[in-house]
Formats: C-alpha cells, structure tokens, sequence
C-alpha cells in the first residue's frame, strides 16, 4: 500500500541538509555553480520539465565500488571485476520508473509511434512494460525535442550508483529485502530475509519507500533498460561514470529485476542483457537528464 505523510529518514534531516539538497536543486535546474554538495542522506527535492514529464531528483556527485564482491550470492561473474567509479558531476534521474501516462502522453503527440499493451493490469501510474531499447530511446528523443533539456537514458553506471544511494550491502534495505519493500518474486529469499508475496504483475510506481536518494522501485517492478551495450564484466569500462558504447551494441544491459524475479535479481550489482527490439512485460526504464 502507498504510504503518505514523510519517509522515516526524513527524521534525519537537519535543515542545513535540507538547504543543501535545495541549493543542489536549483544549481542544476538553473545551470550555476553547486553551493554544496548533496549528501546520500538528503534527497533532492523533486522537479518536472514539463506537465507530461516524468518527476525527476537530483542525483549527488560522488565515487562508489560497482559491481560485487566475490562473496556475494548469486552473483554472476559478469558483475565484476568490482571497481571505483567517480560521478564527478550531480546529474539527474527519474523518481520512479516511466509510467503509462507518460508513455501514452509521447504517443499522443505522434512523438513514440509504439503504443503496448498493459496486459490487463491498467495503465496511468503503472510503469510502461514492453517497450524495448529502441522504443526508449524515441521516448527520451522526444523528451528532449519537447522541453530542450537532454534528455537520456542513464549509464549503467549511473544505474547502479543511484540503485545503492551511498550503500553497499547487496540491496539498498541491506543485506536482505521483503515484499513490504520491493515487488518482486516472494516466494523465494535471499540473504536470510523472509518469503513474501508473488503478485505476478506490476504495481504502481512509488507504492514503496524510496532508497535514500529519494528514488523509488530501483529493486524489482519492472527491469530497467540503461544505455550501455553489453560485455561479459567491467575489464576495461569507464571510470568516470560514462556508459560503455563498445562490445556488443545489439544487446544492452537491463538492470533492477522485477516482479516476476526472484530476489536475487533485484540486487544493485545485478545485471543482465537483452536484444534492443526486445518487448516484455517485465520491461521499462526510467529516465536520466543532463544540465
């Protein structure tokens, strides 16, 4: 159920935090020198470019390790060789993944030609599903000739660093997650957690708690695509947060799980990849923006 009122962590922030996250805001939006620095604990206030466009939040600049460690379960080698990636730059990404209403609004103005299908489970807040890369991509071209922002989608990289919000525990809620916290398959565990539900379809977009970020459902609902094209592991991957345009540029690589997915799938470090025509009901994306 979509909780209302204010986030737990919010007990944390003190106001020089807030101002902080607000000055982050503004000297992204308006294009000037950063004040100070966004902490992981002071999510950005959100912002819109336009009515139809998605909700979007300042993503901190910063220096994370992607990928996992060779001791955490069930990860695939192609999650590693683990290594420090610095965001030198604020950048920012949507607050939840895009929705129906905002896919059906691109098609409406002839600006996405594609127009899926919702399986029977309701379109409006529920995240667009079987849209392939190349779909997403029409989507942020349109974004970006409508508002003259650029618009895009965001590296893998820049993925998973927002996916971990200054963690680095396998999930953002730790070692472990539950159905109360991300929509995913609960009839499987992981990292001790407990079983949960399986609903075998979406949900709405924001039901759950935010990650610290201040981003919503970046563990399960639906696989989000982002832009890089597909290797078997980070050998040779940039550092700097760019995404990698070399390999095998008819897959790309989709990252978060879904509700069809075992836990195990939703974890930050979690990749995999598909065809970019490629249409299923476990598929969206979210998008991100450049200054």
């Amino acid at each position: 159920m979509k909780r209302s009122g204010f986030h737990p962590i919010a007990r944390r922030f003190s106001a020089p935090a807030a101002a902080r996250s607000i000055a982050a805001l503004l000297a992204f939006v308006l294009g000037v020198p950063a004040v100070a620095e966004t902490r992981a604990n002071t999510p950005s206030p959100s912002f819109r470019d336009c009515p139809e466009c998605p909700e979007m939040v300042v993503i901190p600049a910063g220096t994370f390790v992607m990928g996992s460690p060779s001791e955490e379960k069930e990860r695939f080698s192609s999650e590693g060789p683990p290594r420090r990636v610095t965001i030198a730059q604020p950048f920012a990404l949507g607050k939840y993944e895009v929705t129906f209403a905002e896919w059906d609004a691109c098609v409406a103005v002839g600006g996405c030609t594609h127009r899926p299908g919702d399986f029977g489970w309701g379109r409006g807040r529920r995240p667009v599903i079987q849209v392939s890369w190349s779909d997403a991509k029409a989507y942020v071209a349109w974004l970006s000739r409508t508002t003259g922002k650029s618009y895009r989608l965001p590296s893998e990289a820049e993925w998973e660093y927002a996916a971990r919000a200054g963690t680095t525990t396998p999930f953002s809620t730790g070692v472990s997650i539950s159905t109360d916290q991300a929509n995913y398959n609960g009839h499987f565990v992981y990292g001790g957690g407990r079983k949960g539900k399986y609903l075998r379809q979406t949900l709405e977009v924001g039901t759950f708690a935010p990650n610290l970020f201040g981003l919503h459902d970046m563990h399960g609902n639906v696989r989000e695509w982002v832009e890089d094209c597909w290797n078997d592991s980070y050998s040779g991957a940039p550092a700097d947060g760019r995404p990698l345009l070399t390999g095998d540029c008819s897959r790309r690589v989709g990252r978060g799980g879904s509700f069809y997915h075992i836990p195990g799938f939703a974890r930050s470090a979690s990749r995999i990849w598909h065809d970019i025509g490629y249409r299923n009901v476990t598929v969206g994306f979210r998008v991100a923006r450049t200054n």
